[in-house]
């Protein structure tokens, strides 16, 4: 919320225009084959990140996509929120965040409820990311794996 707590940021307004957006396009293609579906969310998804302000987030944001799309090729490329996002059976499985969608110092990779990260009785569901090592790639693919099993 801004500071007088009665009006919305321009971030958490541009985030609900954007969720709406989602939602519109997501009944537009209830109707639509799987390969429909997802050429045009691949499509979504690239456009969020041309859209990206800021060069580490589309670098970020590009690389992800090919990361979650190596390992998990079912998932389907979207937005969410106006942000990238892949899904599986209509819902948001995973996200990126891009630090400066809400002028912040790190992204962040995130999952939804449907993930299948259950560990005891707490575990992480999302992770700053400054860049994409070779050991960030590897921990983000067995989270992914695990995400989709």
């Amino acid at each position: 919320m801004a500071d007088d707590d009665t009006t919305f940021s321009a971030e958490e307004r541009e985030a609900m225009k954007a969720a709406a957006a989602d939602k519109r396009k997501a009944r537009s293609r209830a109707k639509k084959t799987p390969e429909e579906v997802r050429a045009e969310g691949e499509a979504d998804l690239k456009e969020a990140i041309a859209k990206l302000s800021d060069a580490s987030d589309k670098k970020l944001a590009t690389g992800l996509h090919e990361l979650v799309t190596e390992v998990a090729p079912d998932l389907v490329p979207r937005t969410y929120y106006g942000m990238p996002a892949w899904g599986k059976d209509g819902k948001v499985l995973c996200f990126f965040q891009p630090a400066s969608k809400f002028k912040v110092r790190y992204g962040t990779f995130g999952f939804e409820p449907i993930s299948n990260l259950d560990d005891g009785t707490m575990w992480p569901t999302a992770y700053a990311v400054l860049e994409l090592t070779t050991a960030n790639k590897k921990l983000l693919t067995e989270r992914i794996r695990l995400a989709i099993s």
